[in-house]
C-alpha cells in the first residue's frame, strides 16, 4: 500500500481511535490526527513483519481499515501514557 494511503487510513484512524479510546487524552485532535497517522503507519508494520500479511492491496479491505485503527489506539495509548500526569 502507497505511503499516501496511509496516511488517509490514519486521518480516519486518528478520528476513530479518538471515539473508541475511553477518557480524556490530552492534546486535542490535532495531535490525535498525527498519532493515527504515525499509528496507521505502526499497523502497517504490525501487518507487514509481524502478521506476514504482505501489502494490503485495497482501501476498502477490512485488514487494512483493522490495522490502521489498531495502530491508530496502540500509538494514542502510548502517548496517553508518557503524558499523563501523576
Amino acid at each position: 500500500m502507497g505511503f499516501i494511503t496511509w496516511i488517509i487510513f490514519g486521518l480516519l484512524a486518528g478520528a476513530i481511535a479518538k471515539l473508541i479510546m475511553p477518557g480524556k487524552q490530552g492534546g486535542g485532535w490535532l495531535i490525535t490526527i498525527i498519532l493515527g497517522i504515525v499509528g496507521a503507519f505502526v499497523g502497517g508494520l504490525i501487518g507487514v513483519y509481524v502478521l506476514h500479511w504482505g501489502d494490503i492491496g485495497t482501501f476498502w479491505d477490512f485488514r487494512s481499515w483493522a490495522l490502521a485503527i489498531g495502530g491508530a489506539i496502540l500509538v494514542i495509548w502510548i502517548y496517553e501514557m508518557l503524558t499523563k500526569k501523576r
